[in-house]
């Protein structure tokens, strides 16, 4: 689903018409939050949410924080529900066997730098990391999930659109009231740039880890092919423009809906606009990993990494998170 224009625009007739259906999500949501169980585990789980419906930037997120794991020698676990994915769990993600219709395009990329589960049942999928021997869970979304205690929740913004017209749904972009959500974060992650995150962060109390998205190195010359530029992520708009910054020659883009599958008529499609302008297919890492594996000769995607600005306050606080001592155990 796209999402309404009316989200992110001042608050006008459409929002307020949709008030007592923003209230019967917030209610529904703050009894679901307040009743629990709230499990702790035996070992720290580190949430990476939003505030915000639809992508945020919370995959990026998640792998830069499995880099500074592995580099800091913490086995670390991702446990997602695994959007999208026909799989009930708990499985470990494994990018040989299994495809985006079973276990989400999300985990097929995270699964690439380190294990992932996806489970529909958070706290089952954390429970089967910790005996495949994960010290740290990484809950890739579950902000809203009150199944397991978050030892460290993470909320990630994209600070070009922020909070919206900061309204709930359906009035509004977000999941739940602004100050609930605020009031439950450690900490704020604004993805963009140095403008927008100061934007971002005024409207905050929190503290604040921003970072950015950043072209992946590869050695590609990007100003010197015609590409068409296609995606399904929650800002098609921002893949391409970084596209255009990176000096490409994009000749044609075709936005689609965060997670939406591509069936064989839009690949076909795609493929023909491709010969006929004499063009070259990109998208991004994510869609790349729900497009059949013959397919993926025919495109390019571009790898993107979020840096954060301040790296070193970020493994403090992993550190420190991770040092202590649990207190309880798992059945």
């Amino acid at each position: 689903m796209r999402p309404p224009l009316f989200w992110n625009r001042p608050r006008g007739l459409t929002s307020r018409l949709l008030a007592p259906l923003e209230w019967i999500w917030i209610t529904a949501t703050r009894r679901r939050l307040k009743n629990g169980p709230w499990e702790k585990l035996a070992i720290p789980v580190i949430c990476v949410g939003n505030i915000n419906v639809g992508g945020t930037g919370k995959t990026p997120t998640v792998i830069a924080l499995l880099e500074i794991f592995r580099d800091e020698g913490i086995i670390a676990h991702v446990v997602s529900r695994g959007h999208g994915g026909s799989e009930i769990g708990p499985l470990l993600v494994d990018e040989r066997k299994h495809s985006a219709d079973q276990v989400g395009d999300e985990p097929l990329l995270i699964t690439a730098f380190g294990p992932c589960w996806v489970a529909k049942d958070r706290t089952a999928g954390a429970k089967a990391a910790i005996k495949a021997g994960a010290q740290v869970i990484l809950l890739d979304d579950g902000f809203q999930n009150p199944s397991l205690h978050k030892d460290l929740s993470l909320v990630v913004v994209d600070a070009e659109i922020g909070f919206g017209n900061g309204r709930v749904m359906p009035a509004g972009p977000l999941r739940e009231p602004l100050s609930d959500g605020l009031l439950r974060a450690d900490v704020i992650i604004p993805v963009g740039t140095s403008a927008a995150q100061k934007r971002l962060t005024a409207q905050v109390s929190n503290p604040v880890w921003s970072g950015e998205l950043v072209p992946l190195e590869t050695g590609m010359d990007w100003s010197g092919t015609r590409f068409i530029a296609f995606a399904g992520i929650g800002r098609p708009g921002k893949f391409f423009a970084t596209l255009e910054a990176l000096g490409a020659n994009v000749v044609a883009t075709h936005a689609f809906p965060d997670h939406a599958p591509y069936t064989d008529a839009i690949l076909q499609r795609l493929k023909a606009e491709a010969k006929a302008k004499s063009a070259q297919l990109v998208t991004t890492e994510k869609d790349m990993a729900r497009l059949p594996v013959a397919f993926r000769r025919d495109a390019l995607a571009l790898p993107v990494r979020l840096v954060f600005n301040d790296l070193e306050a970020v493994k403090t606080r992993l550190k420190n998170l991770t040092a202590r001592r649990p207190e309880d155990t798992v059945d």
